[in-house]
């Protein structure tokens, strides 16, 4: 009796695991014109959670791809190694899922590629229509942006995008709040959490699907929201000592009890924020008196010249200087000790503002209000 039972179990093991393995197997079957033979190169991310790269044969014009995924998956397509810019008209992306699918592509043609048999990708392909009128009225903005040279005028046109981009968010933050059940709604979340308030991202994220906030994009959501919600108005802010720009060590907790402290999250590259700067030594010289002091996290880590020299430039040499922590690996960049990791910064300029308590009361930028109204807190602070 104990061997039928055991027998059965096993037997019941191999079936799940197999039924598991066929769930999870996806066929890419597919033709492509101006091309009769060669290799395709794909990419993508396997059950295995490990990014792979594939060179399909293209054999009179039609190629298939096997392969194993743990959910539907941004799946990269390219002509060939050499294509590595995303404009380029052999270089797209779609998503996959565990199915027999069928692709069409055109050789000089790829982002016009067609794909049956993946229900994500159908979303995606959706919401590109819908914001496509939007995307045509950018285009000569657009081509502009991409003619020219100078930074500083291409960042003067790219300034011009914003009405369009939030146009377009209204679009996408809809589908998000429409379809709570689909893997494409925390993967543009990853894009959107730059510039919301975390309670619109935490709230989105609660009325996912429990299989959607299992996902790749749903957990680094999930993350994501602890480390906003770090830097956000109400907690605690995360304590750092780091060695200055004058080779002295700042200790953020020698000015708890003593000043209110700004964080300024920014770059030497970032124009946005260095135009910002002649404002923040007005607010400096207004309020350094009472009990006000500004800390300036740099993203200049691989650039350390680059920050000293703009710092000069700017005159900004009064204010506390550190650099935000980030260590380039061989396997990317180490993020463990910066600290705009700690305070959820995703874009440049961000502001942090602490009250004597080390408490934080304002957030300013990237996923908090409008920069104009630091004046407004300060004056409410210190009463001018």
């Amino acid at each position: 009796m104990l061997k039928k039972l055991l027998f059965f179990i096993v037997v019941l093991l191999l079936s799940t695991t197999i039924l598991h393995a066929q769930n999870n197997k996806f066929t890419l079957r597919g033709e492509i014109k101006g091309m009769t033979s060669g290799h395709l190169l794909f990419g993508y991310t396997d059950n295995n959670e490990q990014y792979v790269q594939k060179n399909v044969p293209v054999k009179n014009g039609k190629f298939q791809l096997e392969g194993m995924i743990s959910e539907p998956t941004n799946m990269s397509l390219r002509l060939d190694s050499t294509v590595r810019y995303m404009d380029d008209p052999n270089l797209t992306d779609f998503w996959i899922e565990a199915s027999d699918m069928q692709l069409e592509i055109v050789v000089g043609k790829f982002k016009e590629f067609k794909l049956s048999g993946s229900k994500t990708n159908e979303e995606e392909q959706e919401l590109n229509r819908q914001q496509a009128p939007i995307r045509e009225e950018m285009r000569p903005l657009t081509e502009a942006y991409k003619a020219e040279k100078d930074h500083e005028k291409a960042a003067a046109i790219r300034d011009q995008f914003e009405p369009y981009n939030e146009r377009m968010d209204v679009i996408t933050d809809e589908f998000i709040k429409t379809h709570p059940d689909s893997y494409l709604s925390p993967y543009l979340m990853r894009f959107r959490l730059m510039s919301l308030p975390v309670g619109q991202v935490e709230n989105a994220y609660n009325h996912w699907t429990e299989r959607v906030k299992n996902s790749r994009s749903g957990k680094e959501i999930a993350e994501e929201i602890k480390k906003l919600k770090q830097g956000s108005p109400g907690s605690p802010a995360t304590m750092f000592n780091r060695k200055d720009i004058n080779d002295k060590m700042l200790n953020l907790e020698e000015l708890k009890g003593k000043k209110y402290i700004l964080l300024d999250f920014w770059a030497s590259w970032c124009i946005p924020c260095r135009k910002g700067n002649p404002h923040l030594k007005e607010l400096y010289k207004k309020y350094a008196p009472e009990g006000f002091e500004i800390v300036c996290i740099a993203s200049d880590d691989t650039k350390p010249q680059a920050w000293r020299k703009a710092v000069e430039e700017d005159g900004i040499g009064n204010f506390r200087h550190v650099l935000s922590g980030i260590k380039r690996t061989a396997e990317g960049y180490d993020k463990s000790e910066d600290i705009g990791e700690w305070y959820g910064i995703h874009t440049l300029p961000t502001k942090i503002l602490i009250d004597k308590n080390g408490i934080i009361i304002g957030r300013y930028g990237g996923g908090g209000e409008p920069q104009e109204n630091l004046d407004q807190k300060l004056i409410e602070i210190f009463g001018k």
